[in-house]
């Protein structure tokens, strides 16, 4: 009843034509003359001034910080939220105790 049904193959209808024979080509390799390329111009090469390391330096410091002052506000923001579902968790439990215990 539910056994499914497997197509078959279907025989091939018409002319059928042999496959096409291919011969083998030979590679020819062209070596081409390298053109000569036009000098790259150059550069200005980056020169680290002391004053460009203390402002890299400065920039660096300040990025930790905030990075660091966000992070520790998410995690008191937890720690709060936590604390807060505990205490309710407990004034409710006491509550859901006490109507218990006059019935």
């Amino acid at each position: 009843m539910l056994r499914p049904k497997i197509p078959t193959m279907p025989t091939p209808t018409g002319l059928i034509t042999p496959p096409a024979v291919v011969e083998p080509t030979t590679v020819v390799q062209h070596h081409p003359t390298p053109a000569l390329a036009p000098a790259a111009p150059t550069r200005p090469t980056v020169q680290l001034t002391p004053g460009t390391a203390l402002a890299l330096v400065g920039a660096g410091t300040a990025a930790v910080l905030v990075i660091g002052a966000v992070l520790v506000s998410m995690l008191l923001a937890v720690a709060i939220t936590g604390a807060s579902v505990a205490v309710c968790a407990v004034v409710l439990r006491s509550l859901l105790a006490s109507d218990a215990k006059r019935r």
